[in-house]
């Protein structure tokens, strides 16, 4: 156990071994004698009692000049429930939209009846915002639509809950497929839950940016999770010859703009389970909703 020699007091002392021997560097620039040790899980720095005073006012002054600079504490990210539940209830709604329309049930054709066509939406028929993000053109498209919505659906219900994100990805989609509507010919019609899934994107952004921005302070790494939203959109949204790229890009900013919204709803209300069961209903009541409008129009 370090024992301070006779006539010397402690001046300094860490439970850090690289702050006690900054300090005395301090002091030896000062031309003041110093020796560290440690003892009982302390680092100590002591110097002659004569040199006690002018010794302290030397440190005083280097940590007011050089503050320690603490490391900001990373917030923890919480994780609600039913994430997996929406995922589920994402896959069954589009295979049995698929299944529907494929047989033709009431008798009525379903894909003209539920497509985007930016011309009548702009005339009113807002439903088409919605029943288009259910209907696929085959196995493949529907496929890789079912994939990618699993993941970045998950990743959205973890961040919001289930009920609760698949809500945001349903309404973020819908304004996504408006907003393709206003920028596209009158004749332009797409279809797919792709819009939808890269809405899902943006709420994951969304809400990595919230929590990402309170514990970087480098520019780059602060906005780093859009930076990445933006590299995946570009890689995974932009390619094949029927992919309809501004219906991508529009679904991921308005995926952004209701993320926003979105993260910034009190926790308390994002850990209740009743809260996330009325937003579910409210999802799946808004799709049924939707094709109802929809197909008593074409009738």
């Amino acid at each position: 156990m370090y024992e301070p020699p006779a006539g010397c007091e402690t001046v300094f002392r860490t439970r850090q071994r690289n702050q006690c021997l900054e300090s005395r560097l301090v002091l030896d620039a000062a031309g003041i004698s110093a020796e560290a040790g440690y003892r009982d899980g302390w680092w100590l720095l002591v110097v002659d009692h004569d040199d006690l005073a002018i010794a302290a006012a030397e440190l005083d002054a280097y940590q007011r000049e050089n503050p320690v600079q603490k490391t900001p504490r990373r917030r923890k990210v919480p994780i609600y429930a039913g994430a997996t539940s929406g995922v589920f209830v994402y896959a069954g709604v589009l295979i049995l939209v698929a299944v529907l329309s494929a047989q033709w049930v009431f008798g009525l054709e379903w894909l003209p009846a539920g497509r985007m066509q930016a011309g009548r939406v702009m005339a009113g028929e807002w439903w088409r915002t919605v029943t288009a993000l259910t209907l696929h053109l085959d196995a493949g498209h529907i496929t890789a639509n079912l994939v990618f919505g699993a993941v970045f659906g998950l990743l959205a219900g973890q961040a919001l809950g289930g009920g609760v994100a698949w809500l945001a990805i349903v309404i973020a989609g819908a304004l996504g497929n408006f907003m393709n509507a206003l920028v596209q010919a009158s004749t332009h019609s797409s279809i797919g839950a792709s819009t939808a899934v890269f809405a899902a994107l943006g709420v994951i952004v969304s809400h990595a940016l919230r929590y990402w921005g309170a514990v970087r302070e480098k520019p780059l790494r602060r906005w780093s999770p859009l930076i990445g939203g933006v590299l995946l959109l570009a890689y995974t949204g932009s390619g094949g010859e029927r992919t309809d790229v501004v219906a991508h890009l529009t679904g991921f900013l308005a995926g952004l703009i209701i993320g926003w919204v979105g993260s910034r709803l009190p926790g308390k209300w994002l850990a209740s389970s009743i809260v996330q069961k009325w937003a579910g209903l409210t999802t799946i009541a808004l799709i049924v909703v939707a094709w109802a409008v929809g197909l008593i129009d074409a009738v």
